[in-house]
């Protein structure tokens, strides 16, 4: 259970977040808060994120990401019926790939 404590440090490396401006800021930032291992952890549980929602098999996602069965279950279980922070950044990245794509083709 979340402590009174702990919700104070989770509100402020929010706003952190919050705070950053460009993707190089995000990473500096990122690099000196995780470790190289929990950066890769990370960036795995993201790509199953993204490999779940294209409704890739388990199997798959476990071979490409190295990600055990559990992790990958948990992960398409905070995707499914978490606080939908997942689809969120999913529908937000896709519209903005789109974006991006139509801009680049003169349609945008």
């Amino acid at each position: 259970m979340t402590t009174k404590k702990d919700n104070k440090k989770i509100k402020e490396l929010t706003e952190a977040v919050l705070a950053l401006k460009t993707r190089n800021e995000a990473r500096r930032f990122f690099r000196d808060l995780l470790t190289e291992k929990e950066l890769i952890e990370f960036g795995n549980r993201w790509k199953a994120a993204k490999m779940l929602s294209k409704n890739i098999k388990y199997t798959e996602i476990e071979k490409e990401t190295g990600l055990s069965s559990t992790t990958v279950a948990r992960v398409s279980k905070w995707l499914n019926s978490g606080k939908g922070g997942y689809k969120l950044m999913l529908k937000r990245l896709n519209h903005q790939h789109n974006f991006l794509l139509r801009e680049e083709n003169g349609c945008g």
